[in-house]
């Protein structure tokens, strides 16, 4: 797909922004600013003027504020952070005022995004079936901090939108009749694994979706980037991916 050269900041240069950062030069666009804990944002707000697109991974702790900044300089943004959406209804406004755009999502994976569909389907057929129970598992690296995952949440709400008897969702394996429970796990290098059943007294229903590496996900977010460009308003990853 043909895309104009873009000039990008990386807001969060851990993992995630280096693998970006690998992807984007590949595909000849520019890193013109890069910001981590040692140097924040807030210190390099005169260089956003240099900006076409930002893309921020960062952690629950900063997200909210960076985002904040972001927007009140009109900068078209892609956020991947999660555990920050208390706020973002009020960090939206700020965007919508400015003209600009903002591109929020769990998760990038273009394969996620597919499984989301997948999910809502499943669900939706499932409504009219009540002997069956529903169970949520993820699976994330040691250095993950929130828990459940952003991606499991957004699983979990679009189940709770499909399937009546289910209302809200618990980080526990104990659960009400109208929960859904998810039990999260952390281990040493895991990309990120989620996984859905579905089970009855006779049988089971499973779906479930593991990434191998983190570039599915950039690939994704510079998609996003690319998408973003110019536009003002706000998206998704189904107005990225056309589902």
């Amino acid at each position: 797909m043909p895309h104009n050269k873009l000039r990008i900041a990386l807001i969060g240069y851990g993992k995630m922004g280096k693998t970006i950062e690998k992807i984007a030069l590949s595909k000849s666009h520019d890193i013109v600013l890069r910001t981590g804990s040692q140097n924040p944002l807030s210190e390099n707000l005169s260089r956003l003027d240099k900006v076409d697109v930002a893309i921020e991974f960062t952690n629950p702790e900063v997200a909210s504020d960076n985002l904040e900044l972001l927007a009140g300089h009109g900068i078209n943004t892609v956020c991947g952070s999660t555990g920050w959406l208390s706020d973002f209804d009020r960090i939206a406004s700020i965007f919508k005022a400015r003209e600009t755009a903002l591109l929020y999502a769990s998760n990038f994976s273009i394969g996620v995004n597919l499984f989301f569909e997948l999910n809502r389907k499943l669900a939706g057929m499932m409504n009219n079936y009540s002997s069956y129970d529903i169970r949520m598992k993820e699976i994330h690296h040691t250095e993950k901090k929130d828990a459940p995952s952003g991606t499991a949440v957004s699983l979990a709400e679009g189940i709770i939108n499909q399937l009546d008897r289910k209302s809200s969702w618990v980080n526990s394996s104990e659960h009400k009749e109208n929960e859904i429970p998810i039990v999260s796990v952390r281990e040493t290098d895991v990309k990120g694994t989620h996984e859905i059943n579905y089970r009855s007294a006779i049988d089971e229903i499973s779906i479930r979706h593991e990434a191998y590496s983190r570039e599915g996900f950039a690939m994704g977010a510079l998609m996003a980037a690319e998408f973003i460009n110019g536009k003002s308003g706000l998206f998704t990853m189904r107005d990225v991916l056309g589902i």
